[in-house]
């Protein structure tokens, strides 16, 4: 049954998966660096390391204002925790996120 059970967990879509039970204790008011990835294209990094008080504001930078290339490899640290990418767009989709959202344009 053990088999059974691990192999349905590996079916499972990631939202539902074990590692993101650490969202709802996810602290938005704790301070929080971003460290976006290094563009192979640019000479100059146009954005590098940022410090932010809050992490709600560094997931609302890295979704809404970093370019989609450097989200891609970027992490996010919070009390010694690192989220990638993907970990900081279920941040930004969850619920309790507290900041408004950027209305998305079609």
């Amino acid at each position: 049954m053990t088999k059974t059970s691990s192999t349905a967990a590996a079916k499972r879509p990631a939202a539902n998966r074990p590692a993101d039970l650490r969202l709802p204790s996810f602290d938005y008011d704790t301070a929080a660096e971003l460290f976006p990835t290094r563009s192979r294209k640019a000479m100059r990094q146009p954005v590098g390391y940022k410090r932010f008080t809050r992490a709600a504001d560094a997931i609302r930078f890295a979704i809404e204002d970093l370019p989609p290339a450097l989200l891609l490899g970027a992490y996010l640290e919070v009390d010694e925790e690192r989220f990638d990418s993907e970990g900081i767009r279920q941040l930004y989709d969850n619920v309790r996120y507290p900041l408004a959202r950027r209305a998305v344009q079609t």
